[in-house]
């Protein structure tokens, strides 16, 4: 584990020092200014995890140091240190987040007694943090199947290594939760997990997301904000659909990793990290690579490590298990009791094809649990969860305003018919519907028929 680091703001020489040794003897990293100015910008550079910051300084004063820290995306602890400090003073420094108060002069025992007590309540509240992002999120993977068990190994050989990881898999089969699984059995698992969605940030906006930005750089930058790969030093950056990435984006990506530091928009002075990277897609990169669309060399960087989640459909025998254990957490969740399913209901799962994978499944169960008013689910309540008037006639059938229209919701209703009248059999509704078994499984996907709407 990386040792802490502790920034001491004093103008005194010998105070810092003095100070730097002992700390340093205890173990700590310790850097040390003279003026609260250096000390913010040391900050913006620098992973600081508790500044010992003196109240009386040139120019700018403790005080109003305090109150630029606080403002910052991510604060460390914060110790005031005075020579003449009142109750007043105190009072306020505590009101504004400071951790604690030290008098001068300083007793050696004092000093090592509140750095360790700050340090440990800032690991507290971190765990706090990380305790509550886990609670929301499986830390497990559900089914017994041989692609599961193949799954899990790899899982815990990619936590073992610190190489970046790319995961790969269809959208729904869990690809965050295999993410926080490799961070969670990770050296880095007491760091942070942070996470950056690439298809949901505007092109405009994702330098700053990743890279954070100076104050004024540009209009709306009033303040300055650190970037997720600094927001994930020490701990695990997670960049969910990795493939939508800006093709702007990419190259300064790339050389970020290359040399583990970047420079913020809008200043001149690199800062250094260290996070780890774990991708997921749901596309094909080295498609996109061939089309162009996403450079080679960040495709090679990010791909030391690859993982592939196998589809539901690829593994079948995972359903039931999927279906009890949704069913009891569920049933818990709503505070109802938990339902049985009938074997000829679990068949019709485990035939149906799931292009939303276990994503699709969670939100069927979820749908049984409250629809269905029966102690036991069966095949019969299939139905139940299907949006039926989109299929009737009656409900604008008629009045779409092209034929190609017209023959999709036909055949959808013909082949959505069909499918529970066979309880999900795709070789016998296949053969009813003289069709290939192949053509039924695209047709099925093409016109996005699943259980629920």
């Amino acid at each position: 584990m990386s040792k802490e680091t502790i920034l001491i703001i004093d103008d005194e020489s010998s105070i810092r020092s003095s100070l730097k040794g002992i700390l340093e003897d205890e173990g700590y990293v310790v850097a040390t200014v003279s003026t609260g100015e250096e000390g913010l910008e040391a900050l913006k550079t620098q992973n600081i995890d508790l500044v010992l910051l003196d109240i009386w300084l040139p120019k700018m004063n403790g005080i109003d140091v305090l109150k630029k820290i606080k403002a910052l995306d991510e604060s460390p602890q914060v110790v005031m240190i005075s020579g003449h400090g009142t109750i007043e003073t105190a009072v306020l420094a505590t009101k504004l987040g400071a951790h604690d108060f030290l008098e001068k002069p300083l007793s050696l025992e004092k000093v090592i007694l509140t750095v360790g007590n700050a340090l440990r309540q800032k690991k507290l509240e971190e765990e706090n943090i990380q305790l509550r992002e886990r609670l929301k999120i499986p830390s497990y993977l559900v089914g017994c199947s041989r692609q599961l068990e193949k799954l899990k190994r790899e899982i815990e050989a990619a936590a073992l290594s610190p190489g970046r990881v790319l995961i790969s898999g269809e959208n729904g089969t869990g690809k965050e939760l295999v993410a926080r699984l490799i961070h969670q059995q990770s050296p880095r698992r007491e760091k942070k997990f942070v996470e950056v969605n690439c298809s949901a940030v505007p092109d405009g906006m994702m330098e700053s997301e990743l890279f954070g930005y100076v104050k004024g750089a540009f209009p709306q930058a009033y303040r300055d904000k650190k970037g997720k790969l600094l927001l994930a030093n020490q701990g695990t950056l997670f960049m969910d659909e990795i493939g939508d990435l800006s093709p702007n984006i990419q190259p300064k990506l790339l050389r970020a990793i290359e040399e583990r530091s970047f420079e913020p928009l809008g200043s001149f002075e690199r800062v250094f990290f260290d996070a780890r990277i774990i991708a997921t897609t749901s596309r094909n990169l080295r498609e996109l690579v061939s089309a162009g669309r996403f450079r080679e060399d960040l495709f090679f960087k990010l791909n030391v490590i690859p993982i592939a989640i196998p589809p539901l459909r690829e593994r079948v025998e995972d359903i039931p298990v999927l279906i009890d254990h949704f069913l009891k957490h569920f049933a818990g969740e709503y505070g109802k009791k938990p339902k049985t399913i009938r074997p000829e209901a679990v068949e019709a799962f485990m035939k149906y094809v799931w292009p939303g994978n276990v994503s699709e499944l969670m939100n069927v169960i979820e749908r049984f649990v409250i629809m269905v008013e029966e102690d036991e689910i069966t095949s019969t309540h299939l139905a139940l969860l299907v949006e039926t008037r989109e299929f009737e006639y009656g409900s604008g059938f008629f009045e779409t305003n092209s034929l190609e229209q017209a023959k999709r919701q036909f055949e959808k209703r013909l082949i959505h018919s069909a499918l529970l009248r066979q309880n999900w059999d795709i070789s016998r509704v296949a053969a009813a519907l003289r069709i290939e078994e192949a053509e039924l499984r695209q047709k099925i996907k093409d016109l996005n028929i699943t259980f629920a709407p």
